[in-house]
């Protein structure tokens, strides 16, 4: 019976460390798109509405495919809305 314990004790800890891994790279992975947002702002700014236009779309790939989000308003989308109120 402790044989199995310890073995239920350490695959919680190994899947603990694995959570944390995880949750490091969703953080890092939210942080390169707040970057990407950036980029896309100021390409668009700067009129370079076509590169801003395709990080735009990579940006939702990005977010439904690799982090399972729901699709949103993209950067572009709403800079273009608010450019021409």
């Amino acid at each position: 019976m402790s044989t199995e314990t310890d073995r239920i004790t350490q695959l919680e800890q190994e899947l603990d460390q694995l959570m944390h891994e995880v949750e490091r790279y969703r953080s890092a992975a939210e942080d390169t798109l707040q970057q990407l947002d950036w980029c896309i702002g100021y390409f668009t700014g700067a009129r370079k509405r076509e590169v801003a236009r395709v990080l735009s779309a990579n940006r939702a790939h990005i977010r439904r495919q690799y982090l399972r989000r729901a699709t949103q308003a993209q950067p572009l989308d709403v800079a273009s809305r608010t450019a021409r109120q």
